[in-house]
């Protein structure tokens, strides 16, 4: 089986699980991810469509909670990262630190440049 590729909101999505630890269940997930995505905005469906689809790659596992009063007697379904997803996440965040140094170093070479090189707008 080869290395498991993520998307860009797969990772926002593993690293919401992986910085909340045993309080990532869909809304804290839904939260955090909001939260690393602003100024974009995350549908809750997006997220729970998002963590099906890791579960199905066994990039992360979900369990039941025991049912609580103050949900009405309904459980919580919580998110914790496999082996395979915390690789998956490692390589992607590698992955995107090369990507920002060669943009960062292409951009920052052509600061003299008349017209300030290729910035996006609003970064010259």
């Amino acid at each position: 089986m080869g290395q498991a590729l993520i998307g860009q909101f797969e990772q926002l999505v593993l690293t919401a699980i992986l910085s909340l630890g045993e309080k990532a269940y869909g809304v804290t997930i839904h939260e955090a991810a909001g939260t690393l995505a602003a100024p974009k905005t995350v549908s809750l469906g997006s997220v729970y469509a998002t963590l099906d689809r890791l579960e199905e790659k066994g990039l992360i596992e979900s369990w039941l909670s025991d049912p609580t009063p103050e949900r009405g007697g309904r459980s919580k379904r919580h998110y914790r990262l496999q082996a395979a997803g915390a690789r998956a996440l490692r390589e992607s965040v590698e992955t995107s630190k090369r990507v920002c140094e060669t943009v960062d170093g292409i951009w920052g070479a052509l600061d003299g440049l008349p017209g300030g090189g290729m910035k996006p707008a609003g970064q010259h």
